[in-house]
């Protein structure tokens, strides 16, 4: 079933309120870019308890609908530009262009900052239990990372901010997990790296 499927059902209160829940969540397993869970608890966090009030749900059906859209205008805009480019004969694009079709896997549009900041508070509480104790310095590394973004809110001082981005950076280019890939990437986003 598509996404306005699924959002049809959420704004319909002839429904069972149970079913307009789960049909929201379905909308959040299509347009997930924090990650199912940590998507659900940005959202959470930010329209309030969804599962219990139909102001909230519909709240979080708008924040989920406005990013996703924002998403979509995004993606137009860089296939034009990407049209423009081939005809100028320019086939591949350049390393510095952001591909929206990369990025939405792992960027809220709307409010990028401060779902980037949720995203790594989430995975420090919920993911990182499951990977302690550990001696990856990799992962040591990132834990490093997390904890000074989060302790700072990401409100880094210009020294901190190329010394994160300099750990950032080598970081990315040796991950292979998508999991820790993906926490390195909220960290540039929440850095404004």
């Amino acid at each position: 079933m598509s996404f306005g499927n699924h959002a049809r059902k959420v704004r319909d209160p002839a429904l069972p309120y149970r079913w307009r829940v789960s049909a929201f969540r379905s909308c959040v397993q299509l347009y997930r870019p924090l990650g199912f869970e940590a998507t659900l608890s940005f959202v959470e966090s930010r329209a309030g308890r969804f599962q219990r009030e139909e102001e909230a749900l519909l709240r979080a059906l708008d924040l989920v609908e406005s990013s996703r859209a924002a998403l979509h205008v995004e993606l137009q805009a860089y296939a034009r530009k990407r049209q423009e480019a081939k005809k100028q004969g320019r086939r591949s694009p350049r390393a510095e262009e952001v591909n929206p079709n990369l990025q939405a896997r792992w960027y809220w549009y709307g409010a990028p900052r401060e779902a980037a900041l949720h995203a790594l508070w989430f995975w420090r509480r919920k993911r990182l239990p499951r990977l302690m104790p550990s001696t990856d310095p990799e992962l040591l590394e990132i834990i490093e990372c997390v904890t000074e973004t989060l302790d700072f809110g990401a409100v880094l001082t210009e020294a901190q901010r190329e010394c994160l981005g300099a750990q950032v950076s080598r970081l990315e280019h040796r991950l292979r997990s998508w999991d820790l890939l993906l926490v390195v990437r909220h960290l540039k986003v929440a850095s404004d790296l």
